[in-house]
């Protein structure tokens, strides 16, 4: 973190805390540097940038001063979900809803995925001519699973400057996080299994479950801090679930961070039962604070964490480069990687390895989360003003979705196929539960900041929710 945007998180954590409160001047631009041992020039980007997020107003000859906020949707409630082992029979639904949002026209606030103008998609380009250009044809058949041996390195450096002991001889590269996540699922299951997961869930988890007759557990899931532990420690005692598959950084839908402690209870109580955790951190880089969140992975003793990321979100969407550290499940997936698609394409992997290897990811990553959380603060302004009465909403520290709680009575099913006739897309609450659990609630996405159709689009929506609840 460079030491403007340190400055800035400083002075956002004192107004989010209520140190510093709307109307309150913040220091100068002079004494701040000198408090601070920073330059004028370092200020006033920190200042800008506050500036930029709607934090704090600049007043001529005045100087700066924290802004009226807007008013503050409540949070989503916590999830109660049966807790029981239920079939899964979604893909009907998944493929209707995320089909009928494909086309470039539609607002795409149901996506999965963000902008792609907000990557280095020209510099990727060169990375592809460069790195094939230098590539030994003979690689071909060394680099089958697990995988091209530098851009391993690569990534095994990376967690090792975030203080993880993940190997390059543990890493498998696979075609995107979904194969990476699909294979740890054949590795630790069998069909009739059931497999935890968070209540509400990715519905791509729900799709494996369903593809590999697996029955789903559905656990409480607090919008802000995860799943809920006291509730599956009692369900490692009674049901005997073969794994877990949990999102502990930047939840999909919800949004939530577990905090270090919670996932070191987590990595513990399921090391207890010799529960495998599949751990989906794909948005782990996608943070808004100072530091990376640490990954469950950092905290496994006993190598039962599979932990699963890609570039698709951070980097290199359309890539489809993935990659999974197993644990001591590390033979089972080479094995299951080499006997399903041998492995993950050689262009892409040289490419991502030559653009490691230079200096360009973490001011990208800089620059991406600074636009992201930008958006989730125009976006969390914009439901406040146009959605109804009784809206609860997350405000993620993290990823690129929002997850919304309309009242009970607005069916978002029937408001994602009358906002697909205006040109937008929802991803509607029904696909992210095995059962119905959230027929009431959406999932937005807000990573595409230089759409400028998003606001107008919001305002339908609240329009077309208020005329729902009628």
């Amino acid at each position: 973190m460079k030491r403007y945007e340190a400055y800035a998180a400083q002075i956002a954590e004192m107004i989010a805390t209520g140190a510093l409160k709307p109307g309150d001047r913040i220091p100068t631009v002079r004494d701040a540097g000198r408090q601070q041992g920073i330059s004028p020039a370092t200020v006033f980007r920190a200042y800008y940038l506050l500036e930029s997020r709607g934090l704090i107003v600049a007043r001529p000859r005045s100087g700066y001063y924290v802004s009226a906020l807007p008013e503050r949707v409540p949070p989503p409630v916590v999830s109660q979900p049966l807790q029981q082992s239920t079939a899964v029979e979604k893909a009907d639904l998944i493929y209707e809803v995320l089909g009928a949002a494909k086309q470039p026209q539609i607002v795409p606030l149901g996506s999965a995925f963000p902008s792609v103008r907000l990557f280095p998609l020209d510099k990727l380009a060169r990375s592809v001519s460069r790195g094939m250009r230098a590539f030994d044809p003979g690689r071909v058949v060394a680099d089958l699973s697990p995988g091209n041996a530098e851009l391993r390195r690569l990534i095994a450096l990376r967690y090792r400057i975030d203080g993880l002991r993940v190997s390059a001889d543990e890493i498998v590269v696979t075609d995107g996080a979904m194969e990476a996540l699909n294979l740890c699922l054949l590795a630790v299951t069998k069909p009739g299994d059931a497999v935890i997961l968070e209540s509400p869930t990715f519905y791509g988890a729900l799709q494996a479950l369903e593809r590999l007759h697996l029955r789903a557990i559905e656990i409480p899931t607090d919008p802000l801090s995860g799943i809920d532990l006291q509730a599956l420690a009692t369900v490692l005692r009674r049901q005997r679930p073969a794994a877990c598959w949990l999102m502990p950084s930047f939840q999909n839908p919800l949004g939530s961070l577990m905090p270090e402690s919670r996932k070191a209870e987590l990595v513990q109580l399921l090391a207890e039962h010799e529960v495998p955790l599949i751990e989906d951190d794909v948005y782990g880089d996608l943070y808004y604070a100072a530091q990376r969140p640490r990954p469950a992975k950092a905290f496994d003793q006993q190598g039962l964490v599979l932990h699963c990321s890609s570039f698709s979100k951070s980097l290199a969407p359309g890539y489809r480069i993935g990659w999974v550290a197993p644990g001591r499940y590390v033979r089972q997936l080479q094995r299951l990687k080499l006997g399903t698609t041998l492995s993950a394409a050689m262009p892409s992997q040289v490419a991502l390895a030559d653009y490691l290897s230079g200096s360009g990811f973490d001011p990208h990553l800089r620059r991406l989360r600074e636009r992201l959380a930008e958006q989730r603060d125009a976006m969390a302004a914009a439901v406040a003003e146009f959605f109804p009465k009784g809206t609860r909403a997350t405000r993620p520290e993290g990823g690129y979705f929002m997850w919304l709680e309309l009242p009970r009575n607005i069916d978002t099913l029937s408001l994602h196929r009358q906002a697909l006739r205006k040109g937008i897309s929802i991803a509607p609450g029904a696909l992210f539960s095995a059962r119905n659990d959230f027929a009431h609630c959406l999932r937005l996405n807000y990573g595409h900041p230089d759409d400028r159709r998003v606001n107008r689009a919001l305002r339908t929506l609240g329009q077309l929710a208020a005329a729902l609840q009628r």
